[in-house]
């Protein structure tokens, strides 16, 4: 694990006790609402997030048009404009941003390690030692609509300025994304995923406003409407060597249905699925990466 001893968020505590004990009740496989005192910080504000951005390599920055549906195949179209324009007039771009792997930047990575590391502790107690810290900021136009995905990390959104309202889906049921998806992602497929109206019923929408967050377990899926406003918001992630047998599971899954086979779909947690893992581990050893079917 890499050791989370970034600088204190100088008289900000972002987790209180009761977000903390909160947080130790549900995770890792409930999705639920937290509060938080993190505040707009400097490094927040839209300065100095189109600085960020301008700095970090093209890999890890992607922004798009805004005014998408909840369900598109492949990537939006782009906005035309530069990442710090469109991030500088957010308010009028018609634009959604993300800046990827923030903890390439000593003050952010310093940001990242003192929030995960008020909650470290809640999570190895249950899923054991925190592994990949990582951060991604949002920055959205009013009315912006990430489309519905899912991701490989445990995930906490922190909402820092603006509204949105988040809508999750049961994490692992077939119904929202299949199981050849899971398998395609995790070797190298995309993360967008086919959306239908009559998901909608069975969605469970978290709205949040500054000073609120939301938890998404790994490979929930779920998309973001964003409120009639700017938005800011901060996710932190980690990994845990529970959500990697999970991914090393459905890349197995993917060998074993390219051979003709029907395998069963990977254990939730605490169901263990490390045989798996260790068994595509060798596989690939052998045979070298597969490709998505």
């Amino acid at each position: 694990m890499q050791h989370l001893d970034g600088e204190p968020l100088h008289d900000e505590i972002a987790f209180d006790e009761d977000a903390r004990a909160l947080f130790a009740r549900n995770y890792p496989e409930v999705p639920h609402r937290l509060t938080h005192g993190l505040s707009l910080r400097s490094e927040m504000q839209l300065d100095a997030l189109a600085e960020l951005a301008e700095r970090l390599p093209e890999n890890s920055i992607e922004y798009n048009r805004g005014d998408v549906p909840i369900g598109v195949d492949g990537k939006p179209g782009s906005t035309g404009r530069s990442i710090g324009e469109t991030i500088r007039a957010i308010a009028t771009s018609n634009s959604w941003a993300v800046l990827k792997n923030i903890e390439q930047d000593p003050e952010y990575a310093a940001l990242l390690h003192a929030l995960l590391g008020e909650l470290a502790p809640q999570i190895e107690a249950t899923t054991g030692e925190l592994l990949t810290p990582q951060g991604f900021i949002f920055i959205s136009s009013p009315n912006a609509v990430t489309p519905y995905h899912f991701d490989p990390e445990h995930n906490i959104l922190l909402q820092l300025k603006g509204t949105k309202v988040m809508t999750q889906f049961p994490a692992g049921d077939a119904r929202f994304a299949p199981d050849r998806v899971h398998e395609s992602y995790h070797l190298g497929g995309a993360r967008e995923l086919v959306w239908d109206d009559a998901f909608l019923s069975d969605g469970r929408e978290f709205p949040l406003g500054p000073g609120q967050a939301v938890y998404v377990p790994v490979m929930a899926p779920h998309f973001v409407r964003n409120g009639p406003g700017s938005s800011i918001s901060l996710s932190i992630t980690w990994r845990s060597n529970w959500s990697y047998d999970e991914a090393g599971a459905r890349c197995f899954n993917a060998i074993l249905r390219q051979a003709g086979m029907n395998p069963n779909p990977p254990h939730r947690w605490p169901g263990s699925n490390r045989w798996k893992r260790l068994g595509f581990r060798a596989w690939r050893k052998v045979f070298g990466p597969p490709s998505p079917s």
